[in-house]
């Protein structure tokens, strides 16, 4: 048998539910990596994990390490022997370096010209002399977002680690790492299992763990968990919500699901349906029950670690604590009620946003600014600049209640709640909560203008405020969430056509704060930037988005139609003829020192010159007017008209003439030909 399968196992304390899936994917890539730079053959890598576990299965692994063949690049093959093959000087010197006969050279050809080489075949060790090694170095290479140190400080993992099983099919693998030897044994479930389980095989492993009550295969143990709630759902006539991410936090908490329900008073049932299951699914991670019409039911799915001999203790557990959750939450409720909403805007005055930013008053002032100067650009009618105004002035103020300090994740919609119940209409009511949106990339856009005014504006003075102090993005840290602010306002402009102007906006957000041109300057390049990233996942070329970055990056509605507009032609002999001589005329007027614009009428002597004076005289306006209307279709129309007198020129006149007037005036025609094709972006930028 020329491979066997290699199983570690690493036994620790709980891990955290959200390192789990991430140290499942780490430790797959990392296996991979260091058994290929140890040239160890293998047929495939898999990664399983529960909050106790991290097993690595490496299957048909070659029982002996590839050989390793060095190549030694020595003189050309000519110096190193004489046209009657002798070898010569350096030929005798080049082997005798590499310790082996001048013999023994062979020739290799490399871009054309034979050389010298010296093979060197180290013949490949056993697998199992180069494993422990391997996986110590392995272990050494998994840093989680967060680490813990035990023992020796060297050593460090999400949590200690209790015990390791390293078996390479039926045979143990010495291996030592942060004070565990590694044996055949391993542990099942904490509460169900046995404490020590000896494990004859890797083979054998999964199902004497699943006697044990653990089902280390993350998908079986989903099927398990799901199918289980599917049978619940049939029971109470409910359906669960089961959110993706929810389904994988349960997931990853438990090592033998077993899901239960229970139930709770509908007097909870009054409060906004959006408190409920923000404490059951955030707070608790229970899953919120529906009946079919989308109604919140006073039910809940819950998932047990521990398949308890009475099942009525759990969910009665488990009820309790619910219970004083959504008590807390019904007198916050009540308690905020009590005052109006617009009577807390003031003490976001005693809230500090950054301790060089102000305070949340202020910023919230600031935001009022942008957003009533969004409205006017925009054409809002009276009324729905009225309305605007008044979410600006009111959007913080949930900030201040007790069921937001208490359940940060429900701003905005506790905004909105608490609006509606102050009398203030619903066009307010609603932007309060959508100025939020979208949350995410990909998430919802706000279902009214208000809203995403007042989104924008609160995050363009976050963008432009942390630049103004220093605290741009670096690398991956970007604590305060520009990247996601520029991206989401972009979102925003497309998703519901809205003709913002970025540049603009930055240039009021700066005056709110008091920025100076450097912060200006600053904000510009880095929106321009992240708009650039944004649209090439959106597909667009990136000659293409060069190009029309260069006319109308800070409209982002109008650049999104511009970049559809040169996609329509950009495969176009016109256009690809235009661009051909976009970059002539570049690099003409680069070599001539890039002489002024315009020409004598009385120099021209060619046709072909004359035609093309005429048309950049006749088409600059045309050009102009559309890139200033944003008119894309009549700027294409124009280039189009402009692409045969450019190939015209270049076909009969002699730019580089001997006459020193004639030629000064060819490159001025060619210089404002240039500025009208900078008009248009640069398209020399296009050439392939």
């Amino acid at each position: 048998m020329n491979e066997r399968d290699l199983l570690l196992e690493i036994g620790t304390e709980e891990i955290p539910s959200r390192f789990v899936a991430w140290a499942r994917e780490e430790l797959a890539s990392l296996a991979r990596q260091e058994f290929a730079s140890a040239h160890l053959k293998f047929r495939d890598v898999g990664v399983y994990g529960t909050p106790r576990r991290l097993a690595l299965f490496v299957r048909g692994v070659a029982i002996n390490q590839e050989d390793l063949v060095q190549e030694h690049k020595g003189p050309a093959w000519a110096q190193s022997f004489d046209v009657y093959g002798h070898p010569t000087n350096a030929g005798r010197g080049f082997a005798k370096s590499r310790g082996v006969p001048v013999e023994s050279l062979e020739k290799r050809v490399v871009e054309g010209v034979p050389y010298a080489f010296v093979l060197t075949r180290i013949e490949g060790r056993p697998t199992a002399a180069l494993l422990p090694e391997l996986l110590d170095r392995l272990l050494r290479r998994i840093v989680f977002p967060k680490n813990m140190y035990w023992d020796d400080p060297g050593t460090r993992f999400a949590r200690p680690i209790r015990w390791l099983l390293c078996l390479w099919d039926d045979e143990v693998i010495p291996l030592t790492f942060a004070g565990c030897v590694a044996d055949r044994f391993t542990s099942g479930h904490r509460f169900l299992g046995q404490k020590r389980v000896e494990v004859p095989s890797v083979r054998a492993y999964m199902d004497l763990l699943y006697d044990n009550y653990v089902i280390v295969d993350q998908d079986k143990r989903r099927e398990r968990m799901t199918g289980a709630i599917a049978a619940l759902e049939k029971e109470i006539d409910g359906k669960a919500d089961l959110t993706p991410a929810l389904v994988e936090e349960n997931l990853d908490l438990v090592e033998y699901p077993v899901p239960f329900f229970g139930t709770f008073e509908d007097r909870f049932l009054d409060m906004p349906p959006e408190v409920l299951t923000t404490t059951m699914a955030v707070h608790q991670r229970y899953f919120p029950v529906h009946n079919g019409q989308g109604k919140l039911l006073p039910l809940f799915v819950g998932v047990s670690n521990n398949r308890a001999t009475s099942m009525a203790v759990v969910r009665e557990g488990n009820e309790r604590v619910l219970r004083a959750r959504l008590s807390d939450a019904a007198f916050f409720w009540a308690e905020d009620q009590k005052r109006p909403l617009a009577s807390r805007v003031e003490e976001l005055g005693n809230i500090v946003y950054q301790e060089r930013l102000g305070t949340l008053l202020d910023k919230s002032r600031r935001t009022q600014a942008i957003a009533r100067h969004l409205g006017g650009t925009l054409g809002l009618d009276e009324g729905s600049r009225r309305d605007l105004e008044r979410s600006a002035f009111l959007a913080k103020a949930d900030l201040v209640t007790h069921m937001v300090y208490e359940f940060g994740e429900l701003r905005g919609v506790m905004g909105r709640e608490y609006a509606r119940k102050s009398g203030e209409n619903d066009r307010v009511a609603r932007a309060i909560y959508e100025q939020y949106l979208p949350a995410a990339a990909g998430d919802r856009l706000p279902s009214d203008i208000l809203g995403a005014l007042l989104g924008v504006a609160d995050r363009m003075d976050t963008v432009v405020a942390c630049h103004k102090v220093g605290l741009d993005p670096t690398g991956s840290q970007d604590p305060y969430g520009l990247r996601r602010a520029a991206r989401c306002m972009n979102e925003i402009f497309w998703g519901l056509s809205l003709d913002g102007d970025l540049k603009e906006l930055v240039r009021v957000a700066a005056q709110e704060i008091g920025a100076g041109d450097d912060v200006v300057s600053r904000v510009e390049s880095f929106l321009q930037a992240r708009l650039q990233v944004q649209l090439k996942e959106r597909g667009y070329p990136h000659d293409v988005v060069t190009l029309a970055m260069g006319v109308a990056w800070h409209r982002p509605l109008h650049l999104e139609r511009l970049l559809d507009t040169l996609q329509g032609v950009a495969s176009e002999a016109w256009f690809q003829a235009l661009v051909t001589a976009a970059c002539r005329v570049r690099n003409i007027l680069t070599k001539a020192g890039n002489p002024p614009a315009g020409w004598r009428e009385e120099l021209l002597q060619e046709e072909g010159e004359r035609h093309m004076a005429q048309a950049v005289a006749d088409l600059s306006p045309e050009v102009h007017g559309a890139v200033k209307d944003f008119d894309w279709r009549k700027l294409t129309e124009a280039l189009a008209r402009l692409e045969p007198p450019v190939t015209e020129f270049f076909e009969k006149v002699l730019v580089m003439a001997e006459d020193g007037a004639v030629r000064s005036n060819r490159l001025g025609i060619l210089a404002s030909c240039h500025a009208l094709f900078l008009t248009a972006g640069d398209l020399s930028r296009m050439k392939k």
